[in-house]
């Protein structure tokens, strides 16, 4: 018997059927890797090395190994299975990101979740219809972006008020939905952790487009995570964690209507968000 299949069969009398799938399954791929590349013991010394170094660069407001599976593209794979199926007719969803880890502070439609008092204004107003177009009233939609200049609050503690850029809103009766906000910045993912190493070693760039995180959900529907991209943004066709779909870049076009809270001209994106239903097991 092979050290593979000796691994393998340790696996047998685990309880948890997915889980037992699930490791047999890692464990072979993880062998025929090993078997395939042949890394020398300093090498694989020094893969271990580096996801230590993942590890020690996580705290309570930061995620590297989420930026890892990010940058590898593991993260937008994991969440195009568990999205929308093909024809389902629900928007597309995609990566959470490694800023999603402090909770958005509750807010009224219409709100502002801009503290900081930026210079481009925006609106974002929506629906959250199912399949049919019907609406989904009450549907929970968390938001999260970062700065005009690409920070998010957690990453500019001293400057940023905790949950800039957050909001918790539900939407009406009609399923509609409006934040006030300032239109966000493309920015560079971290870089001074060992996924910013990664990047270097093969000269990749870390740049991501400019985008608003929405996390969208409702009773008997699957919870989506997406993105609102926006048009015209730098590296929209580069995003260093392969998340852009065309399907879910939006226009904040100019406006110079009359809008409460809002100053004259500002950018105005509206959206509609197609909600699945939840599949029962």
């Amino acid at each position: 018997m092979s050290v593979t299949e000796e691994a393998v069969a340790s696996f047998t009398d685990t309880p948890d059927e997915r889980l037992r799938t699930i490791l047999e399954r890692v464990v072979v791929h993880l062998h025929e890797l090993v078997r395939e590349v042949a890394p020398t013991t300093a090498e694989w010394e020094a893969a271990i090395g580096f996801l230590t170094a993942v590890g020690a660069a996580c705290d309570d407001t930061r995620q590297e190994f989420i930026l890892l599976s990010d940058v590898l593209g593991v993260s937008s794979l994991v969440e195009t299975l568990n999205g929308p199926p093909v024809g389902s007719g629900g928007t597309e969803g995609t990566v959470l990101g490694p800023f999603h880890l402090t909770a958005s502070p509750p807010r009224a439609l219409g709100d502002s979740i801009d503290d900081l008092g930026g210079g481009r204004r925006a609106l974002v107003t929506g629906r959250v219809v199912d399949p049919s177009g019907d609406p989904v009233p009450g549907a929970e939609i968390d938001v999260w972006q970062c700065t005009e200049d690409g920070f998010y609050d957690v990453q500019e503690p001293g400057r940023q008020p905790a949950g800039n850029g957050r909001g918790l809103f539900h939407a009406d009766t009609d399923g509609r939905f409006r934040f006030r906000t300032v239109v966000p910045g493309h920015y560079p993912i971290p870089t001074d952790g060992p996924v910013g190493d990664l990047l270097r070693a093969t000269r990749r760039h870390p740049y991501r487009p400019a985008h608003v995180h929405l996390l969208v959900s409702a009773p008997g529907f699957a919870t989506l995570t997406t993105h609102l991209f926006v048009a015209g943004s730098p590296y929209l066709d580069a995003d260093a964690v392969f998340a852009v779909k065309e399907g879910l870049v939006v226009d904040f076009a100019p406006d110079d209507s009359e809008e409460d809270g809002m100053d004259r001209p500002f950018r105005h994106a509206d959206v509609e968000v197609v909600l699945v239903p939840a599949v029962v097991p």
